[in-house]
């Protein structure tokens, strides 16, 4: 199979391998006419200047030229509809609750807290108020993480750093939106023991973030800063001291059988290609449905990469508000990015053009597929506390980093991430599953990925069968198998919190 068609009322079809000028187009009945790499798209009949492309069955943009059938559709033919704003109100409403085969799995085994919240692993965190005692965390987590192999019930040491906390506004939506993110770290169920650490003279001061953490009673908390304790070496000293002493007395947590309606899990994709709406996006989308039909919580970010299908997502919303807030978010986008002087067409990066994609409305248009079909049931700002069960649309940067930061500050306790050109993102406390879209990435990078979703246009698998092996990788995961970014010791440079506001 060369070509793949998504849509029969679709203009053009996905190449699934390298094709050269010349070859037949059986879809089309015409011969190809240019060279078109794997993951790019090939007309299927003769379009006029100006008209409307349609891929997934929705427009991905406008003709800038006449495009013939047979020719590479792409950014030299293929651009962002003038109209891209107004044709966003509607949609055909696509909801659909899976049925639960008889089979699937239920549970999985994580540590159950006192407060009654699940964890899917048991981390002690070196938080930091400003970036001036990142060093010092980083250190403490670097001497204390070798211990941690050595302490049954103990995941690791992470270090929760950022490049913020002073120079800047000690009110306003930039303050909130970093307060709420440290908060959220230290919230997050995957969180077993907590110790703070400040420089002493910074905007974000230890004593008012310790007021506002609201950290469980249960999970062990000290803080201090480096300016009190005399210098850089005695707050490492001291800091490693607290960490083993916290990991000691987690020593020996275990797992118990809990039920799937425990998980809360971050969607996320990242550079992405044309493979990625046809294979690991649907697969993802599948496992997230079926946990969400178990009770679970799965979350949808990545605000840019919405913009052109939210009213897809509108379409499912459980009330007129939640398809409200919904809109709103991308209203502030529109007008943050028109601020800064770009569009949100900017958003497919180099590698995703050169993947396939072409337009922001073709790249969200696969990207929503990893939220399934399930009911839209509430929108949150980012890093606040999502809600359950149900799918959530949390309002996220488009960059990975930041906006699994976004998931994880808000309680998720898993994350799914899939990606064609190959990203080497993992996460703590949280665990990174990855999903490659095809099979060349997949062996090129083996070390990086999860799971090897191709096989739905390679082999014949169905979309189905594949997300019911995805839904028992997050289950194999949730439960302590450890993801390829874990064997990695990837996640340690991955917080970053979304910075807005004033640096001053």
């Amino acid at each position: 199979m060369s070509l793949v068609l998504l849509y029969d009322s679709d203009d053009v079809a996905v190449a699934t391998t390298p094709m050269k000028a010349g070859e037949q187009l059986t879809a089309a009945g015409v011969p190809l006419r240019d060279d078109v790499p794997a993951g790019h798209k090939v007309a299927l009949r003769d379009l006029a200047a100006g008209s409307p492309v349609r891929k997934y069955g929705q427009v991905i943009g406008r003709a800038l030229a006449e495009i013939r059938a047979g020719e590479h559709v792409h950014t030299h033919n293929l651009g962002m509809p003038q109209d891209a704003a107004a044709r966003m109100a509607g949609g055909e409403d696509t909801t659909a609750v899976p049925h639960l085969p008889a089979d699937l799995r239920r549970t999985f085994q994580g540590y159950r807290r006192p407060d009654g919240r699940v964890a899917t692993r048991n981390y002690v965190g070196v938080l930091t108020t400003v970036n001036c005692s990142a060093t010092v965390a980083r250190k403490i987590a670097r001497v204390t993480e070798d211990d941690a192999e050595g302490v049954d019930g103990v995941d690791g040491v992470v270090a929760l750093t950022h490049g913020t906390g002073c120079g800047m506004a000690d009110r306003g939506e930039g303050w909130d939106l970093l307060r709420r993110t440290l908060a959220g770290y230290a919230r997050n169920p995957n969180i077993g023991g907590l110790v703070v650490i400040g420089l002493g003279c910074e905007v974000n001061a230890v004593a008012g973030l310790m007021t506002d953490l609201g950290v469980a009673e249960h999970v062990p908390v000290s803080s201090y800063t480096i300016q009190e304790l005399g210098g850089t070496s005695a707050a490492v000293a001291r800091g490693v001291e607290l960490v083993r002493g916290m990991m000691r007395d987690l020593a020996g947590a275990a797992r118990t059988e809990v039920g799937v309606e425990e998980l809360v899990l971050g969607l996320q994709c990242g550079g992405s290609d044309g493979w990625s709406g046809l294979t690991a996006n649907p697969a993802l989308g599948v496992a997230s449905d079926l946990l969400v039909a178990a009770g679970a919580t799965s979350v949808l970010g990545e605000t840019p990469e919405i913009y052109g299908a939210e009213h897809l997502l509108a379409a499912r919303a459980t009330s007129s508000e939640t398809a409200a807030a919904l809109m709103e978010r991308i209203r502030w986008w529109e007008e943050y990015t028109a601020r800064q002087g770009t569009t949100m067409d900017a958003n497919p990066s180099p590698g995703n053009k050169a993947g396939g994609i072409t337009t922001i409305l073709e790249k969200s248009l696969g990207a929503v597929a990893k939220a399934g079909r399930s009911p839209l049931a509430a929108v949150r700002h980012y890093a606040e506390p999502i809600p359950r069960p149900g799918l959530v649309f949390m309002d996220t940067p488009g960059y990975d980093p930041v906006s699994v930061t976004g998931m994880v500050a808000g309680g998720a306790n898993l994350i799914c991430f899939t990606t064609g050109r190959g990203s080497v993102f993992g996460s703590r406390p949280v665990p990174t599953v990855k999903l490659g879209t095809n099979a060349e990435l997949a062996n090129r990078m083996a070390g990086d990925i999860d799971l090897d979703c191709s096989p739905i246009v390679e082999q014949g698998v169905s979309v189905d069968e594949m997300g019911r092996r995805v839904y028992d990788l997050l289950l194999d995961v949730a439960s302590g198998r450890r993801s390829a970014s874990e064997e990695l010791g990837l996640g340690g440079e991955e917080i970053v919190p979304w910075q807005l506001g004033a640096v001053l």
